[in-house]
């Protein structure tokens, strides 16, 4: 083995495609987009859904939690996959089967058919976020990574601005069935564009395999205090999570116990939605300089400001504009910024493995509060139980922020030597 760890050994050195990083992030980035897009316009099917089947606000959230709930238990074999499977193999699979399943979901004639093609869509789109930042963290250097994970994840939130923007007259246009098919098969196309042009070294593969197995590697990360901190802030954060939870109970609150008229509700959740884009971004940008811990802290008390704002705003316009722009400015940072601290503190020969039990964790475990939200409504109606389910958000930001309060950030300093630029192997 060469001694210079950034020396990448080739056996067919002259026929090795040569590393884009760029393009990856790119192609990731679009279709994050799509992926955004489809759980944006999630929660507006859902208003349509629960009208034409005749079905309780509780059913789409019970929907909605378990497309979570399965797409995050999915993610946790990514840990064997990445040491076996090519990583773009992973995304156009997944991509392919997301975005198909989303078009089906369009043709259900029972909310049963529409709930079992939902759900299998978002299993579909399990890989975007451990398979795809398993990559981007292995393309990018460490002072780069936080901007471009979190460029990866605001690319997606690209596709939260587009619905928010042209959701509603698509809607009006053609349909829920219409819009499935409208945000369903672009996916699939894109998936195909990642197994066509996206290129990866495997060094991250193939340092996993001699490091040991998946069991060897669950010991080494149980072991990190850091790892240990960031799993249970992401369950804790997955309470008030920006996309999936807070937009969706935010509309909810809106329409079903506020009963504010369609134009203003389309103008306040595209409002919410559009700060999801910049707002990564410069988080990232922070994160990069200041270090993740800071940043990430101020993420959870800003948002659970936010969720606190807005529910004690009662129908006051002024006072739920004021609590969606502090909900929009902190509780889309968050979640990028604990994937960055995750990817500096795993090496390489755990960081597929850690990915993976990150987004079991984040999106199965921590999408049971959706679930429990669900069961607060039905439990109490929608007028006494959406309120507490703010309430909820807002505790378990300040939890998430008391657990990484300790966490020592592992980016180096500014007198730190730099890193090696990303070899491309040609």
């Amino acid at each position: 083995m060469p001694s210079n760890p950034a020396v990448i050994p080739t056996r067919t050195a002259a026929i090795e495609p040569v590393i884009h990083p760029e393009r990856t992030l790119w192609l990731l980035s679009v279709a994050h987009a799509v992926n955004h897009a489809q759980a944006v316009v999630l929660p507006l099917i859902f208003l349509q859904v629960i009208d034409e089947f005749g079905v309780g606000v509780e059913a789409v959230t019970f929907v909605a939690a378990a497309g979570a709930i399965g797409s995050g238990l999915v993610q946790a074999s990514f840990a064997w996959l990445t040491r076996h499977v090519a990583r773009r193999w992973l995304m156009g699979a997944g991509g392919v089967l997301f975005g198909l399943g989303f078009a089906a979901q369009g043709l259900a004639q029972s909310f049963g058919a529409f709930a079992a093609t939902s759900i299998g869509s978002r299993i579909g789109g399990a890989p975007q976020h451990p398979v795809g930042n398993g990559l981007l963290a292995e393309q990018f250097p460490p002072e780069r990574r936080g901007f471009a994970i979190s460029a990866h994840i605001s690319g997606g939130n690209v596709g939260t601005v587009v619905v928010a923007l042209f959701g509603p007259a698509l809607l009006a246009a053609y349909g829920w069935r219409g819009v499935s098919l409208i945000f369903g098969l672009p996916a699939a196309l894109i998936a195909l564009a990642i197994v066509r042009w996206v290129r990866e070294r495997g060094t991250d593969r193939a340092a996993a395999r001699a490091e040991g197995t998946v069991r060897q590697a669950l010991r080494v990360i149980l072991a990190d205090r850091v790892i240990r901190r960031v799993y249970l802030a992401s369950v804790l954060g997955g309470g008030g999570r920006g996309l999936g939870v807070a937009n969706l109970f935010a509309l909810l609150y809106l329409t079903k116990v506020l009963g504010l008229p369609p134009s203003t509700t389309d103008l306040m959740y595209g409002g919410l939605i559009v700060l999801s884009v910049p707002m990564p971004l410069v988080a990232g940008w922070l994160s990069d300089r200041l270090g993740r811990r800071p940043v990430i802290v101020g993420a959870y008390v800003g948002g659970a400001f936010g969720f606190a704002i807005f529910i004690l705003a009662g129908s006051s316009l002024v006072g739920l504009w004021a609590g969606l722009a502090v909900m929009g400015l902190f509780s889309f940072a968050e979640s990028p910024q604990l994937q960055a601290l995750l990817a500096d503190a795993a090496p390489a020969a755990i960081r597929d493995t850690a990915f993976a039990i990150y987004f079991t964790l984040a999106f199965g475990v921590g999408s049971l509060w959706t679930a429990l939200y669900g069961a607060v409504i039905s439990g109490v109606g929608e007028a006494a139980g959406l309120p507490i389910v703010f309430w909820a958000m807002a505790a378990s930001f300040v939890a998430a922020a008391v657990v990484m309060w300790p966490v020592r950030d592992v980016v180096r300093g500014p007198g730190s030597a730099p890193a090696p630029e990303p070899v491309e192997v040609i």
